[in-house]
């Protein structure tokens, strides 16, 4: 259980839920499984987020019921002196009401005999779509039962909705205890950053043979010394041209004197994420080339920034990256002019996505992609469509999210140099990326995680210690 956060926070959420559900609405929440890693250990569990969410308890095998009347009901593993010598404590049906203010708690074991008698009588049953396998099919199967007893009077819900809908939205806006969180992860993240950054530096150095799993070990070291509970996905440390491949995981490759590393790394704490690009010059100094395009990715990041904020779209802040990055990459030929034109031919070929070939943000939370629509819900649906003048395919556009305060995303534009034909040599096999994490307030955007420098000169300062 999350002890940082008071239980009353997760009551409110289930009573905001319930008020959604409809007349006779009824949710199911069931965790994430326990899965084996082989033959006598299972993969490092990791609690579902929307059950999590609803309830703040970590422990594997249980599922949360909810009633349009906000009455919640637990399933949990049974107290069992024996498994906790060799798993863990349990809390138990007996503690989990006053531990979690659900209003019931029962064992999993009696899942299958209660939960159609909570299903008799209701009009719709919510639960996540396409999320936990074979729940649909136990969904049924519960279903099948009330309706065996369709003759005694019972009533079986004649509706299923994917509840993914309704927490998705929930979930999008983040409260002062998620956004409090998320700032510590921000923090703790920022200082692995710089770690690993000081480190590299130090062994080049002294001599000393540097391999990316080396940095790697510095983020796992500065994650868990901090209290984090995990990483929040696979760091990626890419050293020299690794950089251009853009989920390469760190792996024994040297880093060497003169070449860039990029660290894309973030913890998770408290069941929350965290997310931060950094690229840095591997024994702290930049070159002229290597400094030309960081700098030109760093003005494309501030454009975005200056475009995240209250009443924006969240389509803004990667226009503004792109309208930054495609005038920088005909400034300093990457692009050639005349072959490709103006910066809006650039922008409207999308000539640019040579070297700039993903999305300048995504929604960060309790998933580092976190859930919730890109579209405003009253927009599903509406589409424009324009014909792409390279491949002359029809190119689908959809209006996007609304920024309101509360949401959070990352701005992370980027560049990614592979060798090919009229390219200068001197930018060949360099990748850049830099990554922050925002929360949109009323006058703008805050910055969480520029606990680590971003400007070139603060990174190289920062490195000569």
């Amino acid at each position: 259980m999350n002890t940082t956060v008071p239980a009353s926070v997760y009551a409110q959420r289930r009573a905001h839920l319930a008020a959604q559900l409809g007349p006779g609405g009824i949710a199911i929440i069931p965790t994430a499984l326990e899965r084996p890693r082989n033959r006598d250990s299972d993969f490092l569990f990791r609690h579902d987020s929307y059950f999590y969410y609803l309830t703040g308890f970590t422990e594997p095998g249980a599922c949360l019921v909810l009633a349009h009347d906000g009455r919640s009901t637990l399933f949990c593993q049974p107290k069992d002196l024996e498994r906790e010598i060799w798993d863990g404590y349990r809390l138990g049906p007996a503690a989990a009401p006053a531990a979690l203010g659900v209003d019931a708690a029962h064992s999993m074991a009696e899942l299958d005999s209660k939960l159609p008698r909570l299903l008799e009588n209701t009009g719709c049953v919510w639960y996540p779509f396409a999320t936990h396998s074979g729940l649909a099919a136990r969904v049924e199967g519960w279903l099948n039962v009330v309706r065996g007893r369709v003759r005694y009077g019972a009533l079986c819900p004649a509706e299923q909705n994917d509840l993914c809908t309704l927490l998705d939205e929930m979930r999008l806006f983040k409260d002062a205890h998620e956004q409090d969180i998320m700032r510590r992860a921000s923090a703790i993240s920022a200082q692995a950053h710089i770690r690993a950054m000081q480190r590299s530096a130090r062994m080049l150095r002294a001599g000393q043979d540097v391999r990316e799993y080396h940095l790697d070990a510095e983020l796992l070291h500065a994650f868990r010394e901090a209290g984090s509970q995990y990483p929040a996905y696979s760091s990626i440390v890419a050293a020299g041209g690794n950089a251009c491949v853009l989920h390469y995981r760190a792996d024994i490759a040297p880093v060497r004197d003169g070449e860039l590393v990029l660290i894309d790394a973030g913890c998770e704490l408290d069941s929350y994420a965290s997310d931060i690009t950094r690229t840095f010059p591997a024994n702290g100094k930049f070159t002229g080339p290597q400094r030309a395009l960081y700098d030109l990715v760093l003005a494309s990041q501030d454009a975005a920034v200056a475009a995240t904020k209250a009443g924006a779209r969240f389509n803004d802040p990667h226009d503004a990256t792109v309208a930054v990055l495609a005038q920088g990459m005909l400034d300093l030929g990457l692009l050639d002019k005349n072959k490709v034109g103006s910066v809006q031919d650039v922008i409207d070929k999308r000539a640019y996505f040579q070297f700039y070939m993903h999305r300048t943000s995504h929604w960060l939370g309790m998933d580092v992609h976190d859930c919730g629509s890109y579209v405003e819900p009253d927009e599903v649906g509406a589409v424009s469509e324009r014909k792409d003048p390279l491949s002359g395919e029809t190119i689908t556009n959809r209006p996007s999210r609304v920024l309101r305060p509360g949401m959070v995303l990352t701005i992370e534009p980027g560049i990614y140099v592979r060798p090919a034909e009229g390219v200068p040599e001197q930018f060949h096999n360099i990748g850049i990326r830099i990554e922050d994490d925002a929360i949109v307030t009323d006058t703008g955007c805050e910055l969480i995680t520029r606990g680590v420098p971003v400007k070139a000169d603060e990174i190289e300062a920062l490195m000569r210690v």
